[in-house]
């Protein structure tokens, strides 16, 4: 069953979730979200379910407290010290969206701590056109639009169908956004735009595999290509395109789990 810890460092503490028993170390950096991911903790789990024989899975927070600019390459380093202290090294990383920019940091400076690293609707850098989702996001949450906060969060992440499906559930789970939570998202929503790891991209030298998603409406899928463009020349390199799932096909293409894991244990 997943539990829900606490990891502490001499500056920061981050929650973080663990399940399965498998001898291999699967470690999940989630996107940028609204709420912390760590109440879903027990919907994370079972969703990975059929994997927990072979792997142990940790799924990281961010930190509880974060300094008003807080970068990603700062989300990187602190989560690399929290994987650290718990002992972690050679882990089958997966980072989505906001995740996946702090993974491709970790695989850069930390090369001991990944052994292979499936990347999920990120970007290596936000170009202008990129920001629009961004922005809006982060005028509705300085506005203190918690409803309207969540309902754009679900459209833009979401395809249509989906969206409507939870619609109204996202009405609901606004009411309960405190102000703390609306201050910490915007903090981790003005990094982004930020971002920029580009041209360090080589530099990673574990196997890599690239998700995107054409009808991306958050990063859009020119971000991936991009991605497999610094990498493509690589044998260890591998880019999947999604049609119709939207930004958040990590939660909605039926084959996506399995296609990591696959992944994972091409060669193993």
């Amino acid at each position: 069953m997943a539990t829900v810890s606490c990891v502490k460092t001499k500056d920061f503490e981050m929650d973080y979730c663990k399940f399965g028993h498998g001898e291999r170390i699967f470690a999940i950096i989630p996107g940028l979200s609204v709420q912390s991911v760590m109440s879903a903790a027990t919907v994370i789990e079972d969703s990975y379910k059929t994997i927990s024989d072979q792997f142990t899975t940790y799924v990281f927070d961010r930190r509880k407290e974060v300094p008003e600019d807080y970068s990603i390459e700062d989300m990187a380093r602190d989560t690399a010290k929290a994987m650290k202290e718990l002992g972690l090294k050679d882990t089958y990383l997966f980072g989505a969206s906001q995740g996946g920019m702090i993974s491709m940091v970790i695989a850069m400076e930390y090369p001991e701590l990944v052994k292979k690293l499936a990347l999920g609707s990120t970007s290596s850098q936000i170009h202008p056109e990129q920001r629009k989702v961004i922005d809006k996001w982060i005028s509705l949450a300085e506005a203190g639009d918690k409803e309207g906060l969540y309902q754009e969060f679900g459209k833009e992440i979401y395809p249509p169908a989906v969206y409507e499906q939870f619609k109204d559930y996202f009405s609901e789970v606004s009411k309960t956004v405190t102000d703390a939570e609306l201050k910490k998202f915007i903090i981790l929503a003005k990094s982004i735009p930020k971002f920029n790891v580009t041209d360090g991209l080589k530099k990673i030298n574990c196997p890599v595999l690239a998700l995107g998603v054409y009808e991306d409406s958050v990063l859009d899928a020119d971000a991936t290509m991009e991605i497999a463009q610094e990498l493509d020349e690589r044998p260890d390199f591998k880019l999947y395109m999604y049609i119709g799932y939207g930004h958040a096909a990590f939660d909605t293409a039926p084959d996506y789990k399995q296609r990591v894991l696959d992944f994972y244990l091409e060669g193993e």
